[in-house]
């Protein structure tokens, strides 16, 4: 017979252990009705830059689960293009962590607050029948009121619901270095879009592996089309103007997707989060949008279960939240930053101020009134630039 849960999470990441936190820090009696399935054991490799933005950290500081591993303070957004360079140091914004690490540390953070982690238990079959869903996963079977798909790109329930892969993905490849000499500052995100044939960029990013001060590099490549580009190749060219030689580092490839505002975020007793349901496409920032999505699926299931919300209105839900008018400004902005608006678009990123800006959204800081109502302008200007 299969187990009768509330609640059962799919994913083991950011965005399935937050889910999981933010409901049982509102509701502790929940403990051993909600349960998480992991496909892999913690502490489980996954490739990522690692980055997570202050919006992310402050969620994870409101519920007390902030996981103590190692990580590099971030400061400074640097960004590169054709037409120059330019550094801003906006304060701390953030940090890079590495993934094998800071999941399992909050896998174990969540444990102890009362969510039930399965682990080793890939999905196999999703049925929905009576309102309530099946889960045949790792050898055993869960009957729920609630799935919260945030099992990623692959996801399983995505499947179910009928969904197909998007229409924003991207190819990601990314490996870890030592230090060069001509490093910026190891208190950098540093962005490059140089190369003009790729729609995306180059990053070098701080990290530590094994208690050494690495850099983890890589390459984004948002596909808006079939044209598949040889990330190996080109990464190769680009860590070649470093000195470094592709060849002798392991390379870790991924997928990504972007939020589609066309589709609807859940069915039946199922629902996505996280990178099951979509991400930013023009970076491919995923951690503290992960977390950000999971505090509002925890308090949107917290709802449905005390009738107070319909599982229907998830889609609205995210799509009216400050995460959703975010990720659909930044869907907004694609064909401006990869089309034919990308010069203009890299100037605008070239002026400090417009990249402090930048920087102070991605952690969470206060803004200046004057520079965000400098940067509007010239984002306004290049808008109107669009269609002369």
């Amino acid at each position: 017979m299969p187990e009768v849960v509330d609640v059962l999470i799919v994913g083991g990441g950011p965005a399935g252990l937050v889910t999981g936190l933010a409901l049982l820090t509102a509701e502790p009696h929940l403990k051993g009705r909600v349960v998480l399935l992991e496909k892999a054991h913690y502490p489980r490799e996954k490739p990522c830059a690692g980055a997570i933005g202050g919006r992310g950290l402050r969620i994870l500081e409101r519920l007390d689960a902030v996981p103590a591993v190692p990580s590099v303070p971030i400061t400074t957004m640097s960004f590169r293009a054709s037409l120059g360079e330019v550094a801003s140091q906006v304060g701390d914004i953030g940090r890079v962590v590495r993934r094998i690490e800071f999941d399992h540390a909050l896998a174990e953070i969540a444990r102890a607050r009362g969510l039930r982690i399965v682990e080793g238990a890939k999905v196999d079959a999703v049925q929905v029948a009576g309102g309530r869903a099946l889960i045949t996963a790792g050898g055993a079977s869960y009957d729920a009121k609630i799935v919260v798909g945030a099992d990623g790109v692959g996801s399983a329930v995505r499947k179910a619901m009928g969904l197909g892969a998007g229409t924003m993905r991207a190819q990601v490849l990314e490996l870890d270095t030592e230090m060069v000499a001509a490093e910026r500052t190891r208190s950098a995100l540093h962005f490059d879009a140089t190369d003009r044939g790729l729609t995306g960029y180059y990053w070098d990013f701080p990290t530590i592996v094994d208690g050494r001060e690495l850099m983890c590099r890589g390459i984004y490549h948002l596909r808006l089309a079939d044209d598949d580009v040889d990330l190996a190749a080109r990464l190769g060219t680009y860590l070649g103007t470093l000195g470094l030689d592709i060849s002798s580092y392991k390379q870790k490839r991924y997928a990504e997707r972007g939020l589609d505002f066309t589709e609807g975020l859940s069915l039946g007793p199922l629902m996505l989060t996280g990178e099951a349901a979509g991400i930013d496409p023009i970076t491919g920032e995923g951690i503290a949008q992960a977390i950000e999505y999971g505090a509002l699926a925890g308090e949107f299931v917290r709802k449905v279960l005390h009738r107070r919300e319909e599982l229907e209105r998830w889609t609205r839900t995210v799509h009216r939240s400050r995460l959703g008018v975010d990720l659909r400004v930044r869907r907004r902005l694609v064909r401006s930053f990869f089309g034919a608006q990308r010069a203009s678009m890299e100037r605008l990123l070239l002026d400090p101020v417009s990249l402090r800006c930048g920087g102070r959204h991605f952690g969470a800081l206060r803004h200046d009134p004057a520079e965000v109502a400098r940067s509007m302008v010239r984002i306004g200007v290049t808008w109107l630039g669009s269609f002369a």
